[in-house]
């Protein structure tokens, strides 16, 4: 099927049993982003990638942490449509909250498709969010601790904290490819709290020396995601093959 997006071309359909997005630009630079969760939220980044010729893809998970088989369907779209239309598979994954989890995920687990991610007040900490361990608040008011549970095949928060496969752990991958990375994230995010999340990935960028570009928005929560000039993340992404 095929609609309009934000005043693009797009078009749906499913890809292994699960609804898909692919977004044409006007003019096409030979790349592509993946918006890794929360299709339709804050897309203005997005807009703006499209809008200097990416394109843009989307297909829809399972559940929103990060689980090998979600991570394992999206290499695989992320092929498909690269093949498709004549595109370098090496894609931008933009990801927000959850999405950001998913986009270090999916960097670790195959970063040979990965040029440099775009990632907005990430989840790197599940005792962060969901559990709200720290200074902010449980996510969905507690609800999401089982959802988490559920979707990782968990009884419980004591199997949780010993969990040893969350984006957190997943960093030190990033680190040995030096993928780069542009991060923004509120300063007054109750819901991710960066110094338990995004905060973890600067300081072992930094370290190793790898670039990563931080924006804090100081007075803003964890919503809305995004920039002001949301040209920042184009010009981010165009500098990175």
């Amino acid at each position: 099927m095929e609609s309009v997006w934000n005043g693009f071309k797009c078009r749906t359909f499913e890809f292994e049993g699960r609804e898909a997005h692919v977004v044409f630009p006007a003019i096409s630079n030979g790349r592509l982003a993946l918006k890794t969760e929360y299709w339709n939220a804050f897309p203005a980044g997005e807009i703006a990638l499209l809008e200097n010729g990416f394109h843009l893809c989307f297909i829809k998970n399972d559940n929103r942490w990060g689980t090998d088989p979600d991570l394992d369907r999206k290499a695989r779209f992320v092929r498909f449509v690269a093949a498709q239309y004549g595109l370098n598979e090496r894609t931008i994954p933009v990801g927000m909250s959850c999405g950001g989890l998913f986009a270090i995920k999916f960097a670790a687990k195959y970063p040979e498709l990965v040029s440099c991610l775009y990632l907005d007040a990430p989840v790197l900490n599940y005792l962060s969010c969901p559990c709200g361990f720290g200074t902010g608040e449980p996510l969905a008011r507690g609800e999401a601790v089982k959802e988490i549970l559920n979707a990782l095949g968990l009884e419980s928060v004591s199997q949780l904290i010993g969990y040893r496969q969350m984006p957190l752990d997943k960093v030190p991958e990033l680190v040995k490819h030096r993928i780069p990375v542009l991060m923004i994230a509120g300063g007054k995010d109750n819901t991710v709290p960066y110094h338990e999340n995004g905060a973890l990935l600067e300081k072992a960028y930094m370290e190793a020396g790898i670039e990563c570009q931080v924006h804090i928005k100081p007075e803003c929560d964890h919503h809305p995601h995004g920039l002001e000039t949301p040209d920042a993340v184009a010009k981010f992404a165009l500098s990175h093959e």
